[in-house]
């Protein structure tokens, strides 16, 4: 089983980086450190940034702050038994 917390803190220093408020996914893509194909690894859970946004529902744009999307998506990952 995944760790949520560390899984937290991997995407925090991923996602921080991007210029708040976000619209959408692209955002995102320029504070990447390995762009889509960053990974996101704990335990059996691994997925891409990639990944993460095809199998999740597009969240809940705009996101004020790397924290709120962090969290939306570690519950969305939890909603579809992801982690």
């Amino acid at each position: 089983m995944a760790d949520k917390a560390d899984l937290r803190e991997q995407m925090i220093d991923a996602f921080s980086g991007a210029d708040y408020p976000i619209s959408g996914p692209m955002d995102l893509v320029p504070a990447l450190p390995n762009g889509p194909g960053t990974r996101f690894e704990s335990d059996d859970f691994s997925m891409t940034a990639m990944e993460l946004n095809t199998k999740l529902g597009g969240g809940e744009f705009p996101y004020e702050s790397a924290d709120a999307f962090v969290d939306d998506i570690l519950d969305q990952l939890e909603a579809q038994d992801h982690i």
